[in-house]
């Protein structure tokens, strides 16, 4: 929060620091995995395991489509641009292209790395770092059930927890980076009448959203507070159910994004735009849709093919659970579009009154 209340031009920074780091990471890694590769030689999945399933299309589309969202968020900052109209799609452009191979070249490095019972997702890419640290000194010995025991030396242990560190700093900046435009984007829509006029204020000394910014730490900090409360300390079980829920409020909230293009150029089509998406009806009748469509599997796992059967539950869960993993993930989900509405009702009814 101290680094969003700092100036833009000193928060970008960080942002910043994050990709590099990012670039520092994964050029590392796909070092190690290259080296890897040519001591014990490519090996991957086979061609029969890349057939799709319903399965595994509703446990990934909501992760993949949370990946693709985001892109927008500079123009949060749009008047601090030197050239605004030039410089979000260009930087859109680039970041298509960047975060494309940015998530590549990590799942094709755990995929030729570690073995097909392994490459799991989240974990996957923790086992294939340390597997292919083994280059800078260690080995690998493979059991009879196809479980691996890998044991590094000092200095690859060392270099190991360099990556950690590659790691941790990316996760902040992530976080970081995702705070400073959605803060922005709410000051703004609040000043606009979209809610409390009073979080529309922008400090004068830093030019950033000072009390939105601040209001973020707080609900953090209780959301905070709350899962370890909620968990009794079972943060691993819960995990996954938070994390679908981080993904879900993202997502929904582009059920209000993706059709506001279209309908203010239909309402609005002498308005100057900057920049214009090609076909948008079209557009925005097959986004609105993978979302709406990743949302029900959010909150429904599997629905339509066995909700919260085996085959689609979060490890840890039981069928007999699948009301407790709805009500976590509903009773949230309640409460902002509660807040969000009464910010919306505070907001028009100020916007009626002179400022």
């Amino acid at each position: 929060m101290l680094f969003a209340v700092l100036s833009f031009r000193v928060g970008k920074w960080v942002a910043t620091t994050g990709a590099l780091a990012r670039f520092a990471l994964l050029g590392l890694f796909s070092a190690l995995v290259l080296g890897y590769g040519v001591q014990h030689g490519f090996h991957g999945p086979s061609i029969g395991s890349y057939s799709p399933t319903f399965a595994g299309f509703v446990l990934l589309a909501p992760v993949v489509l949370f990946s693709l969202v985001g892109f927008e968020l500079p123009s949060a900052a749009g008047e601090e641009m030197q050239d605004a109209a030039k410089d979000v799609p260009s930087g859109i452009r680039k970041s298509v292209v960047a975060t494309g191979l940015l998530y590549a070249l990590p799942v094709l490095g755990i995929l030729v790395v570690l073995p097909e019972s392994q490459a799991s997702g989240l974990a996957g890419f923790s086992d294939a770092i340390r597997q292919t640290l083994t280059v800078l000194g260690g080995s690998v010995t493979a059991a009879a059930d196809g479980t691996t025991t890998v044991t590094l030396t000092p200095f690859s242990t060392a270099v190991g927890w360099a990556m950690g560190v590659l790691v941790a700093v990316v996760a902040f900046t992530s976080g970081l980076t995702w705070i400073m435009g959605s803060d922005r984007t709410l000051a703004v829509s609040c000043y606009d009448g979209a809610g409390p006029r009073a979080l529309g204020r922008f400090s004068e000394r830093f030019g950033t959203p000072l009390r939105v910014n601040v209001l973020s730490g707080v609900i953090s900090t209780l959301v905070f507070v709350a899962a370890n409360t909620v968990t009794s300390g079972d943060a691993g079980k819960f995990f996954t159910v938070v994390l679908a829920l981080a993904v879900s409020t993202t997502l929904i909230s582009y059920l209000g994004i993706f059709p506001a293009a279209w309908v203010l150029r239909r309402r609005l089509p002498d308005a100057p735009r900057p920049y214009r998406a090609p076909a948008i009806g079209l557009l925005t009748v097959v986004s609105t849709g993978w979302i709406v469509f990743c949302t029900v599997q959010i909150l429904f796992p599997g629905l339509g093919a066995g909700w919260f059967t085996e085959t689609f539950r979060a490890d840890g869960w039981a069928f007999s659970e699948r009301w407790t993993y709805l009500f976590v993930e509903l009773v949230p989900l309640l409460a902002f579009t509660a807040l969000a509405v009464a910010f919306w009702a505070v907001g028009r009814r100020e916007s009626r009154t002179p400022a």
